[in-house]
C-alpha cells in the first residue's frame, strides 16, 4: 500500500510568497512602532522586509531567492553580529510576528502553527546568541536551514 498524498511544504502551507512579503511588511511596521524594537531596527535597509520574507519563505521550502540573488545563511547571521540583542527584545520580536501572523490568517492549524513557532523559536535564540559576538567562526559556505513539519535535527551545539 503506496501513500500517493503529496505533504505540501511549510511555504506551499503558508500561501506561498505573497503571504512571506505581506507577513514581513506588516510586520516591519510594527516593529518600528514598537518602542523596544524601534531602535534596533531603524536603520534597516529599504530592501529588508523583503529579504526577511525571501529568507524564511526559502526555509520553509520555498524558492531559493535569497540565497541565490540576495545572500546566504552566512550573511544572515553575519548582519547580527555586535547587535547586542536581548531574551526582552526575542520576546516582542516573536510577540509581533505572531500576532502579524493571526491578523493575515496564517494557517492555523496546530502543525503549521507548532513548526512555525518551532523555526521562530530556533532562529530567533541564534540570533541572539550571534549578536552577543563581533566576529563569526562559521563557514560561509554553510547551507540555507531547512525546516520541516516537526524536527528539529538534535541539541544545539555550537
Amino acid at each position: 500500500m503506496t501513500n500517493d498524498k503529496k505533504i505540501p511544504t511549510l511555504y506551499e502551507w503558508a500561501g506561498g510568497m505573497p503571504v512571506f512579503e505581506k507577513l514581513t511588511d506588516t510586520f516591519y511596521k510594527k516593529v518600528l512602532a514598537d518602542p523596544l524594537l524601534e531602535p534596533v531596527f531603524k536603520h534597516m535597509s529599504p530592501e529588508h522586509q523583503q529579504h526577511v520574507a525571501h529568507f524564511i519563505a526559502e526555509v520553509f521550502g520555498g524558492p531559493k531567492t535569497y540565497s541565490e540573488q540576495e545572500g546566504s545563511h552566512f550573511k544572515m547571521v553575519h548582519k547580527h553580529l555586535g547587535k547586542h540583542l536581548t531574551e526582552q527584545h526575542r520576546k516582542r520580536w516573536i510577540a509581533l510576528l505572531l500576532a502579524t501572523a493571526d491578523e493575515l490568517q496564517l494557517p492555523d492549524d496546530p502543525e503549521f502553527r507548532s513548526a512555525f513557532v518551532g523555526y521562530i523559536e530556533w532562529g530567533t535564540r541564534i540570533a541572539v546568541i550571534n549578536s552577543q559576538e563581533n566576529t563569526l567562526d562559521m563557514d560561509a559556505e554553510q547551507p540555507m536551514p531547512k525546516w520541516g513539519w516537526g524536527e528539529t535535527g538534535g541539541p544545539y551545539m555550537p
